[in-house]
């Protein structure tokens, strides 16, 4: 056993005596058997030494605890049942997360494909110019980090360690540099969605000024800032979550299992929880609802004056300005009710997340642990399924995007043919348009 194993125990022993001394004094039992205070001294004493060469019988004091706490009828807490969360829906969702495993993984390995042929076809010539693509482009980077880490995570967690009897320190390191990871990355991709919604408001509010406003230098700051941002704003839940150990005694002897978990609430953890689910979580749900609302709005102001110029006269055929205009202006159109499902999409995925995390930092602890660990899993789902589905939206909602993605896929299938003679109607658009 090494010196940092004994001291862990040591310290979970001394945390177990000084509770039963202090319910002794409260409850003024009586400790004439034995001195509480010279085991707590002992204790404290043998936590102090760093030397490997000094242990105790750890599995007999152990058996000792156990011993002394069912003579003093002790337990080890005093707070109220917690009954949050409870009925049946508790039940099909613990059925849920008994399956979750193997459908985060389909999800990750259909999403990190998907995303990867986003940015394939996001990068093209004839699309890598707009400013939306290229928030696009990143919004798609940021989710194939965050599946690409869960893959490893999701096959360790439920295929691995159920079937082992202990909970190894590198398991509860590697399960908190991913809580950070995936949550940074997360963090960034709606960095990337404000963006995304933010740009395209400007874009059609302040359609005049585009030349100043929607800039490629304000848009490379835009997207600098998503990937800058997250790791500041996730400080708070660097200093709540930590590795913890329990000590769990074995017919072997005591064994140490490692844990990832919250500290003792506080003002830091009250803290982390409001940062989390109101700055990161809320905050851009609602500016997000504002903007898509307005944009509905755009959407059917546009759809109308559409209808209307289909009554009246038709774009004419004539006067190739006012065609070329309305070419663009149904272009506009349908961008904007790709990016509105887009938004949409992640309103549905974020906001609960939004809403359990303001409920874990106003009831407290007991909610976190009770419903906001049950739903945890059912939330990595649907986040996981709002970055998988985008390359769905995208070919089902963007000609340019599919005529972009079928000539990428049929030159990759003539790739080993001879090229054919090249003639002057080949070539491609390189405007700088956006998808549609």
């Amino acid at each position: 056993m090494s010196g940092e194993e004994t001291s862990n125990i040591t310290q979970t022993l001394t945390n177990l005596f000084e509770e039963m001394l202090l319910e002794t004094e409260m409850s003024g039992a009586n400790r004439s058997n034995v001195d509480f205070s010279q085991f707590l001294s002992a204790l404290k004493v043998q936590s102090s030494k760093n030397s490997s060469h000094e242990q105790l019988d750890f599995g007999t004091l152990v058996k000792l605890v156990d011993g002394w706490k069912s003579r003093l009828n002790l337990t080890r807490s005093t707070e109220a049942p917690c009954t949050y969360c409870d009925g049946s829906f508790r039940d099909f969702i613990l059925a849920y997360n008994g399956i979750h495993g193997y459908i985060s993984l389909l999800v990750c390995l259909f999403g990190s494909l998907a995303n990867a042929l986003n940015v394939a076809v996001l990068t093209r010539r004839d699309l890598a110019a707009a400013p939306i693509n290229r928030l696009l482009k990143w919004l798609a980077v940021a989710d194939i980090f965050v599946m690409l880490e869960y893959v490893p995570f999701a096959i360790y967690r439920y295929w691995i360690l159920p079937g082992q009897n202990e909970m190894p320190y590198k398991w509860a390191a590697y399960l908190l540099f991913h809580m950070h990871f995936a949550q940074i990355f997360h963090t960034a991709s709606i960095c990337l969605t404000l963006s995304l919604a933010v740009w395209r408001y400007v874009a059609i509010k302040y359609s005049d000024k585009n030349h100043i406003l929607c800039t490629e230098r304000r848009c490379s700051t835009a997207i600098l800032s998503s990937f800058i941002l997250p790791p500041i704003l996730c400080i708070p839940t660097y200093m709540v979550f930590d590795i913890h150990t329990a000590v769990v005694l074995e017919p072997s002897g005591p064994m140490i299992l490692y844990h990832v978990d919250s500290d003792e609430e506080g003002q830091l953890y009250q803290i982390n929880f409001w940062v989390h689910a109101v700055v990161i979580k809320l905050l851009p749900c609602c500016i997000l609802t504002v903007i898509s609302l307005w944009l509905i709005r755009e959407v059917y102001s546009a759809n109308q004056h559409q209808k209307k110029i289909r009554v009246y006269n038709k774009c004419p055929t004539s006067n190739k300005t006012v065609k070329r205009q309305c070419k663009a202006d149904r272009r506009m159109n349908r961008t904007t009710k790709m990016l509105v499902a887009v938004l949409l999409l992640f309103l549905v995925t974020e906001l609960p997340q939004g809403i359990l995390g303001l409920l874990s930092g106003l009831l407290g602890r007991c909610f976190f642990k009770r419903c906001y660990d049950l739903f945890g899993e059912l939330m990595d789902a649907l986040a996981l399924l709002n970055g998988a589905i985008n390359f769905v939206l995208y070919c089902s909602m963007s000609r340019q995007f599919r005529m972009t993605f079928g000539q990428m896929m049929w030159r990759a299938h003539l790739h080993r043919w001879p090229p054919p003679t090249a003639s002057h109607s080949d070539g491609l658009n390189t405007a700088k348009t956006s998808i549609p």
